[in-house]
């Protein structure tokens, strides 16, 4: 199609995209290699896209399957094609919802793990763009942080995990809603380019139905004297973070 494009990207994996969406980026794979894993568990993306971070899960193992929640019929699609030129069809279903109205029965009951990389800019924040699909991803249309957590919550079992990745400015907000919808964070980590840059996302784990007390990690510096930093270059190669950044 014109308004698409195909290309490897990391664990041996193709990813279709359209030249009007979001690409894929540091954050998705930051996110993908946060998630705590659980191979025999079942798990949910909620605004899901093209599906990379599933792909990316998928790919390693972490869940037995993996459903892509994503409210544009188009990505639906895609997330599906995504899923069969990569043989993992077995382990990905694009389900066509709305984050708000989103219930359990809707990803075959209740999931151990939910992730998210959601919109970060409230609805008419800064300047609007062309393409409505992207307006979407980017910005709070079809949902927001507390409405993406509120779903998080609906379909976690007891005890299951919700790991986000979020704008540092709007952290306050994700850490309230959080709470409110009773996923309250436990684990949480600032990524930042180097150490003397002020952090550019945040990650974060949250536990349905735990008590407050949250491990704040040590900060990921992405690079270091002009190269990837060794934790950037651990991540990289194993498709997860270091083990002292799960030690909550």
């Amino acid at each position: 199609m014109n308004n698409e494009k195909t290309e490897p990207i990391n664990d041996h994996l193709t990813l279709t995209s359209k030249t009007t969406g979001l690409t894929f980026g540091t954050d998705a794979y930051l996110l993908s290699a946060y998630t705590r894993i659980k191979p025999r568990g079942r798990a949910a993306d909620l605004g899901s896209g093209t599906g990379v971070i599933a792909l990316l899960c998928a790919a390693r193992g972490a869940f037995s399957h993996i459903s892509c929640i994503e409210v544009q019929k188009d990505f639906c699609d895609l997330i599906r094609r995504n899923a069969e030129n990569n043989a993992l069809t077995e382990r990905i279903t694009p389900v066509c919802r709305d984050v708000r109205t989103l219930t359990a029965d809707d990803v075959g009951g209740e999931v151990d793990c939910v992730f998210s990389n959601p919109p970060y800019l409230r609805a008419g924040a800064g300047a609007s763009n062309l393409h409505a699909e992207k307006d979407i991803a980017r910005r709070e249309v079809c949902g927001t942080i507390d409405d993406f957590c509120r779903a998080a919550a609906r379909i976690l079992k007891f005890g299951g995990t919700f790991t986000v990745v979020f704008r540092p400015d709007r952290m306050a907000e994700l850490l309230c809603a959080m709470k409110a919808a009773e996923v309250p964070p436990k684990r949480l980590t600032l990524v930042t380019a180097t150490q003397n840059h002020t952090p550019s996302l945040v990650l974060c784990e949250g536990k349905k139905g735990a008590a407050d007390g949250m491990y704040v990690t040590k900060p990921l510096i992405l690079e270091e004297n002009g190269a990837d930093s060794a934790d950037c270059q651990y991540i990289y190669e194993n498709g997860r973070f270091p083990e002292e950044y799960f030690n909550a």
